[in-house]
């Protein structure tokens, strides 16, 4: 496990370079490290005659009988005071939610052996799956486990060939054509840009236009969009596997009822998407083996006998890439856009190489995007400091060691992603806004450095079930800031009380509050 570990720390350093042409080389690493399950395992070598300690025998935050730790939880920020706590008891302590038993695990190598594990070893907790049933939500491959899981996975990277996303990049170009025409409507009236929900109008777009062939535009429309029935989703998701007790099921609200409409109307969509995919392939055959966008590409691989894949699985795929295209990479985005303003040198760096390279800034080409590299640059160090999934629990399959820790089958274990990302310990000048870490001129030849940035960020996750759209949401990201920086200039980006922005994390972490001003560059 640990040699895997290594390789790929040197494949994810040759991805920041060129992340569309090693994305089939990534998938075939992938599948050669999924194992044969056995009933046990160590995700860390010990050193001789280590006495291993049980869950129970480990430190952590002192909770009350029956509740646990679950009265000291507050939501909105639990992965900082996870970070915290990881401070107070050390990388490995015990939490507890009612009767749900918690390993918190805050050392990045125990986490990438942990990412390791899976499909085998970890999976996604069985609370999560039961919310998300209950919530009337179709299964795809970011809630899949097992055999389902192995055969979405194909279907998924089949989609994800880089042939194909370089075909969908039309649709891209539109869609960010439209986001100008948005921004340049506010910057004449002087009006502040309410940051975050015209970012999430343009992912959702993105995703429509790529995944799917749809023509959404929520970025030209008002009112009741799809955009605002998905923001509903990861919250309310987050918020019922932190409770420990489902009040919703017995004292439904308003805002469950109103919950239970935007779901129906989501599903709704979902449904109308691949339907109208269908029609479209079924019109003309040739579709099956030259797919326009990534859901005719889904079903054409679904379509293949014996591929265990049905419609209903290729809807969960659609509403996966909805929820994850829209939240994730609109965050990202909205933080870069905060960081950059915060160091007005690397903004200046990041203004002019887009200018440089990009002739006409109304219409990035495919090329031109590709060589943004301290525009990529940024994007990743954006992602260490503010990952937009900075805690990641997982369940047990089998009993298993992490680190000197015995952990029984069906036990939670909640991996805190950016600790060791933010320490001097690790990461040089850790609290710093450094891009050029990512730079292959500035980066460390070495792939076994503890102390390299590339080694210690895992925004994407690691291993088997690493992010399949994590070069897509690159493209996206660097897509923004092309048009955001060629087209304008960034007067200011502000907070409701005039400090950094607040983390917020309901499922993903949002940035609080952005504001920006543009003004239209000559």
């Amino acid at each position: 496990m640990l040699a895997w570990f290594d390789v790929d720390c040197a494949l994810r350093s040759f991805q920041t370079q060129h992340p569309i042409d090693v994305l089939m080389k990534d998938e075939a690493f992938m599948q050669t490290e999924t194992l044969d399950a056995p009933t046990t395992t160590t995700l860390a070598a010990l050193p001789a005659q280590t006495k291993l300690r049980e869950l129970d025998e480990l430190p952590g935050p002192r909770g009350i009988p029956l509740l646990g730790n679950a009265l000291q939880i507050e939501s909105s920020r639990f992965h900082q005071q996870l970070e915290a706590w990881c401070d107070e008891f050390g990388p490995l302590f015990k939490l507890q939610i009612g009767k749900r038993k918690m390993l918190v695990v805050g050392d990045h190598q125990m986490v990438a052996l942990i990412l390791r594990d899976r499909p085998d070893g970890m999976r996604r907790t069985a609370r999560f799956e039961e919310i998300w049933r209950e919530l009337n939500l179709p299964t795809g491959l970011f809630g899949s486990n097992g055999e389902a899981w192995q055969r979405q996975r194909r279907m998924v990277m089949a989609s994800f060939d880089p042939t194909h996303v370089k075909r969908y990049f039309p649709a891209l170009q539109t869609v960010a054509q439209r986001l100008v025409g948005r921004w340049r409507t506010a910057a004449r009236a002087h009006a502040a840009i309410e940051l975050q929900p015209d970012l999430m109008r343009y992912t959702v777009d993105t995703i429509a236009g790529l995944a799917f062939g749809a023509e959404v535009n929520t970025l030209e429309s008002e009112g009741n969009v799809i955009q605002q029935h998905l923001d509903k989703i990861f919250p309310a998701l987050f918020k019922r596997i932190l409770s420990p007790l489902p009040t919703w099921r017995y004292l439904p609200s308003a805002a469950n009822r109103e919950l239970e409409r935007s779901i129906a109307e989501v599903n709704l969509a979902v449904t109308g998407f691949v339907a109208l995919a269908r029609e479209r392939m079924q019109a003309d055959p040739s579709l099956r083996e030259t797919p326009r966008n990534l859901l005719e590409a889904m079903i054409a691989a679904a379509d293949v006998p014996a591929s265990g894949i049905d419609d209903k699985q290729v809807a969960g795929n659609v509403l996966t890439m909805l929820l994850a295209g829209e939240d994730t990479t609109a965050n990202t985005i909205a933080w870069m856009i905060h960081l950059l303003w915060l160091n007005p040198r690397a903004l200046a760096r990041a203004s002019g190489e887009v200018r440089w390279v990009v002739h006409d800034v109304n219409n990035p080409t495919f090329d031109e995007i590709a060589k943004l590299d301290y525009v990529e640059a940024c994007a990743h160090e954006t992602m260490r400091l503010k990952p937009v999934a900075p805690i990641l629990p997982l369940e047990t399959l089998r009993e298993t060691t992490i680190g000197d820790v015995r952990v029984p089958a069906g036990t939670i274990v909640t991996s805190v992603m950016r600790r060791d990302g933010l320490s001097d310990r690790h990461v040089p000048r850790a609290a710093a806004f450094d891009p050029e870490r990512w730079l292959s001129a500035n980066a460390d030849s070495s792939a076994t450095n503890a102390s390299s940035a590339k080694r210690i960020s895992m925004p994407f996750g690691a291993g088997p079930r690493i992010c399949p759209g994590r070069y897509l949401a690159l493209l996206e990201m660097k897509m923004a800031m092309a048009v955001l920086l060629g087209n304008f200039d960034i007067e200011n980006v502000t907070t409701p009380d005039g400090l950094e922005a607040r983390e917020h994390l309901a499922f993903t972490m949002v940035p609080v509050g952005l504001r920006m001003k543009l003004k239209i560059r000559g």
